[in-house]
């Protein structure tokens, strides 16, 4: 068993394994790691088992300093999904090792996996929370009658209407019309974008497994998704509206419509992701059918003390919320990614 860090070299390797691995997901794909370095200038370390010549095992990991944030090794960084994927226990446990390691010589002052497939037990050092968010996920029906049966009876009913309307969509391979869906739905929300260049060097990266899908109505852009694909599903990941995609159903059209062209063209897992408790999105899941299921978070604190509050149900981000949603959009939208390569 050898553990190595990941090069130009072993990249085919590694994304093989990750296509294979049922550990696996679309967020321990390497581009990651190229994608984050490049927009944000935060290093990844890209951990890798090989025994016999083979990857055995992968562990991405983005090393964020931040005097905002703190000092901190994150797998994986800006995505919501990391931790171990291995093929057996041998290399887990030589990842784990690894993992604290790298913890120790960069002096961060923790270490988070985001709903590793695995989880440690207890005894082992790790704390763990899966209170925060929920995550949506079944299979897409094959018939249209029976997808829409799926949806609750009130949401159908919008969903519907929406269909009978004057609403279309269309697929993007750039995010421009996204883009601006998406800055205007986070100022509103009173959280940071990740900024355009973000998104054209993911569609870049991941081009023919990402796409936006853009609805119109009167021609004019009012709802849009960024959707990444990966083996058997479809994951809406990023969105954004106007303040009419309500009033339109806009919404939901992008969602159905997004769901049956991605059964078209083969996936048959409709990947809605995860939400915070008691949130907006979180209740528009479950009104669309879908039962959601805890998300957990690891942490290994380098000294001990308690799990970091990162996130923005933490009262002592109020303030910083509010006074984001008073921003300028065009302000917003230039200091938003200076913000967001420190919170990861």
């Amino acid at each position: 068993m050898k553990i190595k860090e990941l090069g130009h070299d072993s990249v085919a390797a590694w994304d093989s394994f990750v296509a294979q691995c049922p550990d696996a997901s679309f967020f321990h794909r390497a581009g990651w790691g190229r994608v984050i370095q490049a927009a944000y200038g935060q290093k990844p370390h890209y951990l890798f088992a090989e025994r016999d010549g083979a990857v055995v095992g992968v562990l991405p990991l983005i090393h964020l300093k931040s005097p905002l944030f703190g000092n901190r090794l994150v797998s994986t960084a800006f995505t919501i999904g990391g931790g171990i994927a291995a093929v057996d226990e041998e290399a887990r446990i030589a990842l784990d090792n690894a993992a604290m390691d790298v913890l120790k010589s960069s002096g961060a002052d923790y270490l988070e996996y985001r709903q590793p497939a695995r989880c440690h037990g207890e005894g082992e050092g790790w704390a763990a929370r899966s209170d925060l968010y929920g995550t949506f996920e079944r299979p897409i029906a094959g018939d249209e009658g029976e997808c829409l049966k799926q949806i609750p009876r009130k949401q159908r009913a919008v969903v519907r209407k929406a269909l009978e309307g004057t609403l279309v969509d269309e697929v993007d391979s750039t995010p421009e019309r996204f883009f601006q869906l998406y800055a205007f739905s986070m100022r509103n929300m009173g959280t940071p974008v990740f900024g355009a260049r973000f998104f054209r060097l993911l569609m870049a990266e991941f081009a023919g497994d990402a796409d936006c899908l853009t609805v119109l109505h009167d021609g004019v852009p009012v709802a849009s998704v960024l959707s990444f694909y990966f083996r058997d599903r479809v994951m809406p990941y990023y969105t954004g509206c106007a303040p009419q995609a309500r009033d339109l159903g806009a919404n939901d059209f992008m969602y159905w419509r997004l769901m049956r062209r991605a059964h078209d063209r083969g996936f048959g897992v409709f990947d809605f992701g995860r939400s915070k408790v008691g949130t907006g999105p979180y209740s528009f899941k479950k009104n669309w059918g879908f039962t959601p299921a805890p998300v957990t978070h690891e942490y290994r604190m380098a000294q001990g003390g308690t799990v970091p509050e990162i996130n923005p149900l933490n009262p002592k981000y109020k303030a910083f919320i509010a006074v984001w949603k008073r921003l300028p959009l065009g302000l917003a939208n230039v200091f938003g990614p200076m913000v967001v390569r420190h919170i990861g």
